[in-house]
């Protein structure tokens, strides 16, 4: 078995949940909790977005769905207006890195919505949120939470394109307004 796959609790148990009062530092300098936020928001859980200064762990490819996390950001980005059109209010990345590199990655793809950080994994041990660990370092599995007043409705999780995520959740939408 190999002791790096992501271990967690399976989403059905968190649809319906509340999520914890959890302040987590964010891209825009000041503190979020996602509990205070009202109408549909999305947070896409990602492991970690690369940066062309830094090499990513070695071993970090050998975890399935630990890469692809920029062409998650850039669906994200890219369909930000059809997701506001469709009743999301927020949307949020969220990762184990600090504010600091995440603000770069903010910069240098013009992401037009804010990135959280939680290095102490502190929504996974609340939520039982899936995680692994590569060379030392604790890392989220690849998950997106779409969440109302505070209560998560859908989770995504084993997401096999991380880039078409995004419309995924658009798909949901429309399909959930419809029925």
């Amino acid at each position: 078995m190999n002791k790096n796959l992501p271990v967690g609790h399976s989403s059905n148990v968190l649809i319906g949940r509340r999520l914890p009062a959890i302040s987590l530092p964010c891209t825009t300098g000041i503190n979020v909790d996602l509990t205070s936020l009202s109408g549909w928001s999305v947070v896409f859980i990602y492991p970690r977005t690369g940066n062309p200064n830094e090499p990513a762990p070695e071993r970090l490819s050998e975890i399935p769905g630990a890469r692809g996390c920029t062409p998650q950001a850039c669906g994200f980005r890219d369909n930000r207006d059809q997701l506001a059109d469709s009743g999301i209010s927020n949307v949020f990345g969220l990762s184990t890195q600090v504010s600091a590199f995440q603000q770069e990655l903010v910069e240098r793809m013009s992401l037009n919505y804010p990135l959280l950080s939680d290095p102490n994994c502190k929504l996974a041990s609340n939520l039982g949120l899936k995680t692994f660990n590569v060379e030392g370092q604790t890392f989220y599995a690849r998950t997106t939470l779409i969440i109302h007043d505070g209560l998560v409705v859908k989770i995504f999780e084993d997401i096999q394109d991380p880039g078409a995520n995004a419309t995924e959740v658009l798909t949901w939408v429309a399909q959930t307004r419809e029925a």
